[in-house]
């Protein structure tokens, strides 16, 4: 009996032996994963050959909603006049992009709100296979031109037409997600002798104003993007905006005791590594994503949802309505909050609506978070083939 007593001492030893290494293993894994994922991403894209360029663009058009002389005043009096008096020359402007291997029609990605390019790290390999993708810095963000002048749809749109036509010279496809969505929406409206055909990738239609936004029973990014930028704007407190976002996040708020140890957490991390993207070892890396490229972004960009000011002079209907290239809506299910806070870029009333106006367009439903081609990558490059004609 002590025998068999010793014998199983031993085989428990083991077992939490095993079960500790395990454990150790998985915690090791998961910290990793937190701290490496997206490098180990953008080091993939490399080896695809992908290589960041940057490019002076003349800044030929005036595009509605552009603000003024670098003072931020809005000039709406030039807005779509026939005879609108003489424009200032204004200086060239910096676009930053990776630029893919050319194997196949010309790609261009437009990133959402901030992100930089290399957000689309992890479908770059695959979409490189076929296509020669540009996947760019929208402006205030990554390395392309911080200037406030430009921080607008129209402006933005205008500046990626001139690119194209500087850049590819030629016929492209284009994707956009969330507001590069509504982006891509403009270029296929405003380039259609070029766009041959985009995807849209969960953009907020019909959710992109303020008054839309707060409308019952309100959106998740007003509460936990717009609100709290302009808060932040409006103290001067906290210098870090990840900080502030940190400390004031509707979505930290729902995890309860956690939130101040995730912005303490965030704190810390941003003044030992304040040039670097915010990784956090122990806070799951998809809660804190959104404050992945925080380093490189302006949020006096999204200041201009909260006024209103990016979307003007844009009439949605008619934009949707004048797409007339074959068109994918790729959309994420949507979803509501248990105070009935809208969890999605749009309603399915909203999408309902995309669907109705866009002519040739077929909406695909995937059950996913907000950024589908990070979430889903297979979902992604499926739907960009369907659109692309390669499937």
């Amino acid at each position: 009996m002590a025998r068999i007593g010793k014998k199983a001492g031993m085989i428990a030893v083991f077992v939490i032996a095993a079960i500790a290494l395990a454990a150790g293993i998985a915690l090791a894994a998961y910290v990793d994963n937190n701290r490496h994922g997206e490098a180990r991403d953008l080091a993939k894209a490399s080896a695809a050959c992908f290589v960041e360029k940057q490019v002076e663009l003349a800044r030929t058009g005036l595009g509605q909603g552009r603000l003024g002389q670098g003072d931020g005043s809005l000039v709406p009096e030039l807005w779509g006049q026939e005879n609108r008096p003489p424009v200032p020359a204004l200086s060239p402007t910096t676009l930053n992009y990776a630029e893919g291997p050319d194997n196949g029609p010309a790609l261009v990605l437009v990133h959402g709100q901030g992100m930089q390019w290399e957000d689309y790290a992890r479908v770059l390999p695959e979409l490189a296979k076929r296509y020669h993708v540009f996947a760019v810095d929208c402006f205030g963000h990554g390395e392309s031109a911080h200037d406030s002048a430009l921080y607008s749809c129209q402006a933005i749109g205008q500046e990626l037409k001139d690119f194209a036509a500087q850049e590819i010279g030629g016929p492209y496809l284009v994707s956009g997600h969330s507001s590069g969505g509504v982006v891509a929406a403009w270029l296929a409206a405003n380039d259609a002798e070029h766009v041959t055909a985009c995807l849209l990738e969960d953009p907020p239609f019909f959710r992109v104003t303020p008054e839309e936004m707060q409308a019952p029973p309100g959106c998740f990014v007003w509460k936990d993007a717009f609100e709290v930028v302009h808060a932040y704007l409006g103290q001067d407190k906290v210098a870090d905006p990840a900080v502030y976002y940190a400390q004031h996040s509707y979505l930290f708020g729902l995890f309860g005791g956690l939130q101040p140890k995730i912005a303490e957490w965030t704190a810390a991390e941003r003044a030992a590594n304040p040039d670097a993207h915010l990784t956090l070892a122990w806070v799951p890396h998809d809660w804190v994503r959104g404050l992945y490229f925080y380093d490189d972004f302006d949020v006096r960009f999204a200041e201009t949802f909260h006024d209103g000011s990016w979307f003007a002079g844009v009439d949605q209907a008619d934009l949707l309505s004048r797409i007339a290239c074959p068109a994918v809506y790729l959309k994420a299910k949507t979803k509501y909050g248990e105070d009935g806070l809208l969890l999605a870029a749009n309603s399915d009333e909203d999408a309902a609506r995309v669907q109705e106006l866009v002519g040739a367009c077929e909406t695909i439903v995937v059950e996913s978070g907000h950024d589908i081609h990070y979430d889903h990558p297979e979902a992604f490059v499926e739907a960009m083939d369907r659109v692309a004609g390669n499937n």
